[in-house]
């Protein structure tokens, strides 16, 4: 059974899956204070599915690009709750699940501000690009380069920015990636990969004092 958790960008979210049964999954819109909502909210959605903690096999959690703040928080509490079951902890990129699921070409994108966006585009599922910090101009001409035509969507909160560089593409702009697909990208992972890292793809926006 897997737990899997995402705080990366303004949503705290969870979900639990058993094979491919979907127990419980919750979602909600936060642009900060997911330390002190992650836990209870957890809590109360396997209490309601009737699962205990000694139940779950693995954890996924996203790591990554998103808030530095954020990022953190799911990751340190996935972690520490792998470790204290001794279950693997397995690390999911906030991209990828945005764009899990989804078929044709997919560009899943955050509005990274400053005038940037993490961005990384997908083939009927496969990626077609690394994850990457680029500006918004830079990121429409690549953009450009990959896509050869079909059906397209654009998804995560930077979509709008890039609407121009793909004319009649779907538009998606969820708060975060659907829990169900961090699940289902944690479950099909093998359970020897690396312990999870988060994904930075540029410097935090706040400095310490000189």
């Amino acid at each position: 059974m897997i737990l899997a958790l995402d705080t990366c960008l303004t949503a705290c979210s969870a979900a639990l899956l058993d094979g491919d049964t979907v127990l419980a999954a919750r979602s909600e819109a936060m642009p900060r204070g997911h330390q002190e909502r992650l836990a209870p909210l957890i809590r109360d959605m396997m209490d309601e599915a009737g699962v205990a903690f000694g139940d779950l096999t693995r954890i996924g959690v996203t790591v990554g690009p998103g808030s530095f703040t954020g990022l953190r928080v799911g990751l340190a509490f996935a972690k520490g709750l792998a470790s204290a079951l001794s279950i693997p902890c397995i690390a999911v990129g906030t991209l990828e699940a945005l764009a899990y699921g989804r078929d044709g070409f997919v560009v899943a994108v955050i509005d990274a501000r400053r005038e940037q966006v993490y961005l990384q585009m997908f083939g009927d599922g496969a990626a077609l690009t690394a994850p990457d910090a680029l500006a918004a101009g830079t990121a429409a001409a690549r953009i450009a380069e990959v896509f050869h035509g079909g059906p397209a969507t654009l998804v995560g909160s930077g979509a709008p920015l890039l609407a121009l560089a793909l004319p009649g593409a779907t538009l998606l702009t969820p708060e975060g990636p659907d829990p169900v697909a961090v699940a289902r990208l944690a479950a099909r992972a093998s359970a020897g990969s690396p312990p999870p890292r988060p994904i930075y793809l540029r410097a935090p926006d706040a400095k310490l004092p000189i």
